[in-house]
């Protein structure tokens, strides 16, 4: 009976071990960590940006076809170093399979993709895609090469992954294109 209770006890823990652990991967990073791994030590604005109906048939233009922009909102988070600024960053949430994710896409004052961080994804981590893929969104611009009929690899076993980044990179640069933070 004592061996019963204690296999019993034993399980349950690692049941709220495993449950922990998932909780905590689907959260990795807070707004403020992720702006400041992009820019170090920047002091960091908060902007808000109302599209109008023209802006946001333009952004759809420029993001390209079946990626959605369907929000009049964009908060913009401009980074300053000395007073200048140093880059932007932007977060898209969006679903991948059936959960969400949330991404962060940081943009130099060139325009240009310099750091992309998944800071939630509440699919099964084996989908989440992996540092490596993510770099080769830097130092790329909003143009057709930015997709995966471009220059963009897709990612074996998680392409639901790979076809949502892909699409909120595009969205953001795009947003990014038409509200012209700076």
């Amino acid at each position: 009976m004592a061996v019963l209770v204690l296999q019993r006890a034993i399980f349950w823990v690692a049941v709220s071990i495993l449950t922990a652990t998932q909780f905590s991967s689907a959260q990795t990073l807070t707004i403020t960590e992720g702006v400041q791994l992009a820019f170090p030590g920047s002091v960091v604005e908060r902007k808000t940006f109302f599209l109008n109906d023209e802006q946001k048939e333009e952004a759809r233009r420029l993001a390209g076809e079946n990626i959605p922009i369907d929000n009049n909102l964009v908060i913009p988070y401009i980074a300053h170093t000395d007073g200048n600024p140093v880059g932007i960053a932007y977060f898209d949430a969006h679903r991948v399979r059936t959960l969400q994710e949330v991404i962060m896409v940081a943009v130099d004052t060139e325009d240009r993709v310099i750091r992309i961080e998944t800071m939630r994804f509440q699919e099964p981590p084996n989908y989440r895609a992996p540092g490596r893929w993510m770099a080769q969104f830097e130092n790329r611009k909003l143009d057709r090469d930015l997709s995966q009929k471009g220059d963009i690899a897709t990612i074996t076993g998680a392409t639901l992954t790979a076809r949502a980044v892909t699409a909120a990179v595009r969205r953001v640069m795009a947003l990014h294109a038409v509200i012209d933070p700076l």
